[in-house]
């Protein structure tokens, strides 16, 4: 797994991030907006925020005074990429797993 997926993991990893990033894929907000969402200081969704955005998985940009976080698009597709390579491996798995022939537990006779 590359960097950038296992920086975007452990960030989802935390509830709290999880809870900014799906608060996020409703459209973008600002920190006080959050943290008035949220059971957390305004310091900590900004802390939050810090992770999310060196994970790649949000960017912000200024807009007078405060900053407006949204979800990074190209974040959300490594991720995507990832799952579905693991759901395409894991089904392959258990594909060859179903399609194997069955044992019987018997040695099979020889002629």
């Amino acid at each position: 797994m590359g960097t950038y997926q296992s920086e975007a993991l452990d960030a989802l990893g935390d509830p709290t991030r999880r809870a900014i990033f799906e608060r996020l894929g409703r459209g973008p907000c600002a920190v006080g907006e959050l943290a008035a969402e949220l059971p957390v200081s305004r310091p900590a969704v900004s802390q939050h925020l810090k992770v999310l955005k060196q994970a790649g998985l949000v960017v912000d940009e200024a807009a007078g005074t405060r900053r407006i976080y949204r979800l990074n698009p190209a974040g959300i597709e490594v991720l995507r990429t990832y799952f579905t390579h693991f759901w395409s491996t894991a089904m392959s798995a258990f594909r060859d797993e179903v399609n194997k022939p069955a044992r019987t537990g018997e040695p099979e006779e020889q002629s």
